[in-house]
C-alpha cells in the first residue's frame, strides 16, 4: 500500500497561495516588516500568554520600539512567514552585541551594544551610531513607548544646496550586511517560513527618514515641513536625489539578488505615506510628476530579474491613488487601513483584488484593537477575513504595528479567530 497523504503545506506554500491570488489556508504576518511589527511590551505579554519561556525581547527597530518575534511563539501561533532584516538601525548602528536596557514603562529588553541614551527626569534621548559627541538624534518622553525623530535642521541656502547632502543614507550595500541577510535567510528556510526582505533604500521622499536619524550630522533638508514645501518649490532638486537614489538602489538590489536569489518571497520596498485620515498628502497629478517613474523603475527592475513580489505601504485615505500605484508596478499594498475616508473593505476587494494583494487591513488599530472587547475583535477580524480572503490575495495582518497597552486578551482573541482560517 502506498501513502497517499498530502504532503503538509509550508508556510511558504501558504505565503505563495495568497501572493498568486489562489485560495488556500490564510496566511498572516506577525513582524516581518517595519510596518507590520509588534511593541515589545505586547510581546513579552503574548510570550507569558502562551506559556512561552520569558525572556528578554530583543528590540530590532528601536525607533518604534518594535520586538523581534522569536520562533517559539510564531510557531505557536502559526505565523507562516518571517522577515529578513538589515543589521543596521534607523539610529544607525548595529543590532548585534545585544545589552539589556531598562525602558521608562519598566521592561527590560535587549538592544544592540551601539545603542546608547541619555536619560532625564522627563525624557530619554538617543544618539545616532551610539555617538555621544553630536547632538542626540531621537527623544522618548519618560510617558512615552517610542522615540520621535529630532530635527536637526541647519540653515538651507538654495544656492549651495547640494544633491549629495541628501543621499549620505543611501550608500552602496556593505558586504558584511549582504552576510547577515543570507545567514538570515539561511535560518529561515529550516522553518519553512515564507519571507519579506526589508533592506531599505528604495522609498523616495518617506519623511520617517528625511530627519536623517542615523547621522551624525546631516545636511541638506531635513526638516520634514520644509521637505514638503520642497516637493513643490525644489521639485528639480528631488527629481536629482531620486535620480541619484534609484542608481544607487538598483546597484544594491543587483547584489542583494545574487546572494539571495528568488529564495525571497516579497521585497519591502517603500513606506513614503501618501495619505492622510480623510485625504491625499498630494494630488495623483503630482505624484505622477514626482514619484512615479522612480517606482515604476525599481518595480520593473525586480519584475523583470527576481521572482519577488513587491510591498508598498502607505497609510491613510490613499482611493484614488491606488491605480497609479498599480500602474507603478506594485504587487502588494499595505496596511489597507480601512477606517480612513473612502476606504470600504468590500470595494477595495471588489475593484482591485485581482490586480493587488492586500496585506493587513485585518483590524482597526486605532480603536477596535486596542479599546474594544474580544468579542469586537473577534467580530470585526471574521467580517475583514469573509470579504478579503475569497480567491487569495490577502494576507492577514493588523492595520500598522501593533502599539504599546494593547490588552493582550484582545490579542490572544485575535490570533485565536485567524487560526480558525488557517
Amino acid at each position: 500500500m502506498h501513502n497517499t497523504s498530502p504532503v503538509p503545506l509550508t508556510g511558504r506554500d501558504i505565503l505563495q497561495l495568497s501572493l498568486q491570488h489562489k485560495d488556500g489556508p490564510l496566511a498572516f504576518d506577525l513582524g516581518a516588516s517595519p510596518v507590520t511589527g509588534i511593541h515589545a511590551s505586547c510581546l513579552a505579554g503574548l510570550r507569558k500568554h502562551y506559556g512561552l519561556e520569558e525572556k528578554p525581547v530583543k528590540v530590532h527597530e528601536p525607533c518604534q520600539m518594535l520586538g523581534f518575534p522569536e520562533d517559539d511563539l510564531l510557531d505557536a501561533l502559526g505565523v507562516p512567514t518571517c522577515g529578513i532584516f538589515s543589521p543596521w538601525t534607523k539610529f544607525g548602528y548595529e543590532n548585534k552585541n545585544w545589552k539589556e536596557w531598562k525602558t521608562p514603562w519598566g521592561q527590560i529588553v535587549l538592544v544592540g551594544e551601539g545603542f546608547q541614551v541619555d536619560e532625564t527626569e522627563s525624557d530619554v534621548f538617543i544618539y545616532p551610531c551610539g555617538d555621544r559627541s553630536v547632538p542626540p538624534s531621537g527623544q522618548m518622553p519618560k510617558s512615552g513607548y517610542f522615540f520621535d525623530a529630532l530635527i536637526r535642521q541647519e540653515p538651507i541656502d538654495d544656492a549651495t544646496l547640494r544633491v549629495e547632502d541628501n543621499l549620505e543614507e543611501f550608500q552602496p550595500i556593505a558586504e558584511d550586511t549582504l552576510v547577515s541577510l543570507q545567514q538570515q535567510l539561511h535560518t529561515i528556510q529550516s522553518t519553512g517560513r515564507g519571507t519579506v526582505l526589508c533592506v531599505g533604500g528604495t522609498g523616495f521622499g518617506d519623511v520617517g527618514s528625511v530627519p536623517g536619524t542615523q547621522l551624525r550630522r546631516p545636511q541638506g533638508i531635513r526638516d520634514i515641513a520644509e521637505w514638503y514645501i520642497s516637493t513643490v518649490t525644489r521639485r528639480a532638486h528631488l527629481h536629482a536625489i531620486f535620480e541619484r537614489q534609484l542608481e544607487i538602489a538598483l546597484a544594491n538590489l543587483q547584489r542583494v539578488h545574487d546572494v539571495l536569489g528568488n529564495a525571497i518571497d516579497v521585497i519591502y520596498l517603500c513606506g513614503t505615506d501618501f495619505g492622510t485620515q480623510q485625504s491625499l498628502f498630494c494630488s495623483v497629478k503630482s505624484f505622477r510628476e514626482l514619484w512615479f517613474r522612480y517606482y515604476k523603475a525599481i518595480n520593473d527592475w525586480v519584475h523583470t530579474h527576481t521572482a519577488w513580489k513587491t510591498f508598498k505601504h502607505s497609510c491613510g485615505a490613499i482611493f484614488p491613488l491606488i491605480p497609479a500605484l498599480i500602474e507603478c508596478g506594485f504587487d502588494i499594498l499595505n496596511p489597507v487601513q480601512c477606517s480612513a475616508a473612502g476606504m470600504d473593505p468590500k470595494r477595495l476587494k471588489t475593484e482591485f483584488g485581482d490586480q493587488l494583494v492586500f496585506w493587513g487591513g485585518g483590524i482597526d488599530t486605532q480603536k477596535t484593537l486596542p479599546f474594544g472587547t474580544p468579542g469586537e475583535v473577534r467580530d470585526e477580524v471574521r467580517e475583514r477575513i469573509d470579504i478579503f480572503a475569497p480567491g487569495g490575495g490577502f494576507v492577514f495582518n493588523t492595520i500598522h504595528n501593533i502599539q504599546a497597552l494593547t490588552p493582550i486578551e484582545n490579542l490572544a482573541a485575535m490570533f485565536e479567530a485567524v487560526k480558525s482560517y488557517s
